[in-house]
């Protein structure tokens, strides 16, 4: 006898465990399943726009960076257009560049890498106001029931960011703080630092998409 829907239980349901490494980025665990491993590097050498490293840490509310945390960022290339049918702006299209990357905080240091370019100003649908140069993030890890979104932008584009539609959506400005990435300089590079903070002090902003 078929029971109505009303009888009928919720499915059980669980975080994303340990083997989201396995599953998700195998070659960082040591497997080499997939023919095409999508990982953190987002652009070749013809890829148009500043080369930049993002680096960072996803760390819980008691302080310590997670090491199980799978890291998804997708953004536009350098001229503000994200490579997806959606996307119909003017602006020029880039084939060496992939726009989504995917990778998981290193085993030994919490820290996860990606090596991109800086992404330029994006107009909003509809002709809705124009966005800073920024980096979209989704993380789920071991403890969260839903991946959390996120966005990075730029400490060097204060003007931009000054001008942003979804950083002016945050009122304190301690917590759009959250969203900067700072401009550091190592090794002969440029990198982008971002710790994504899960709980507590200086808890990240998190995005409803």
């Amino acid at each position: 006898m078929v029971q109505p829907l009303d009888y009928l239980r919720e499915t059980a349901s669980q975080t994303a465990g340990p083997y989201v490494h396995i599953g998700l980025i195998p070659h960082q665990a040591g497997f080499e399943i997939f023919q095409n491993n999508f990982g953190n590097v987002l652009a070749t050498p013809k890829t148009r726009g500043e080369r930049i490293t993002v680096q960072g840490r996803v760390i819980d509310g008691t302080g310590t960076p997670l090491r199980d945390v799978l890291v998804e960022i997708w953004q536009a290339n350098s001229e503000g257009r994200y490579r997806h049918p959606a996307d119909t702006q003017s602006k020029r299209l880039d084939d060496d560049f992939r726009g989504w990357g995917r990778t998981g905080a290193d085993f030994k240091t919490g820290l996860y890498t990606f090596e991109t370019i800086k992404p330029g100003p994006v107009i909003g649908r509809k002709g809705a106001k124009t966005m800073a140069p920024h980096i979209n993030f989704w993380i789920v890890a071991r403890g969260i029931n839903i991946g959390l979104s996120t966005r990075m932008y730029f400490s060097d584009e204060e003007a931009a960011n000054a001008a942003d539609p979804v950083l002016n959506l945050v009122e304190q400005e301690v917590r759009r703080s959250t969203l900067i990435a700072k401009r550091e300089a190592k090794d002969g590079k440029t990198v982008y630092a971002f710790d994504i903070r899960l709980q507590g002090e200086n808890e990240t902003v998190f995005l409803d998409i």
